[in-house]
């Protein structure tokens, strides 16, 4: 059966949106926008519900992020170095480190030799919470990917994993 806005129960929104399209330019290749408009449809719909571990323990996903990497690479890092670990402008983290640094959670400090830069660093609050949140914030992740069986998660993993080296050789240049 299919409703007024042309979707069937089968249908997903980007499955409506390539059958309008079709419709509008048959000989189109919608292949392309199918896969595109998935991603984009599934990272805006995973955004939108945000992360309820992180919320409850007061964080933004940006905000994570930059406490994560400071735990997960064991060392203090620069700005410039954070905003290349979470893909995130300058402008960006330092806004966030801002706000991390007020509420306790990171330090920054001067470089002996150039104190032109600054080194930033979790604090023990900082990395307690981080270590707290992971576990919660993974088991969330396990349950929104849950409707997929393990092999399914696995091929999508390389599949995506696939995309994204090509994505960051062509668009983004490699991580440093």
């Amino acid at each position: 059966m299919t409703t007024a806005n042309g979707r069937t129960a089968a249908d997903d929104t980007v499955a409506v949106v390539v059958r309008q399209w079709q419709s509008v330019h048959p000989g189109a290749d919608t292949g392309p926008m199918e896969i595109i408009g998935r991603i984009n449809r599934c990272a805006a719909l995973l955004q939108q519900a945000e992360d309820a571990p992180l919320r409850r323990a007061g964080l933004t996903r940006p905000e994570f992020d930059l406490l994560g990497a400071l735990r997960r690479t064991g060392r203090d890092l620069t700005p410039g170095g954070l905003a290349r670990e979470t893909f995130s402008s300058g402008a960006a983290v330092t806004k966030r480190l801002k706000q991390l640094q007020e509420r306790g959670l990171v330090e920054r400090h001067g470089d002996a030799r150039d104190r032109r830069v600054a080194h930033v660093t979790l604090t023990d609050t900082g990395r307690d919470l981080v270590d707290s949140v992971l576990p919660m914030q993974l088991g969330y992740e396990k349950d929104v990917l849950s409707g997929l069986d393990p092999t399914d998660q696995r091929e999508l993993s390389a599949r995506l994993g696939e995309l994204l080296r090509r994505l960051e050789g062509t668009l983004g240049g490699p991580r440093a």
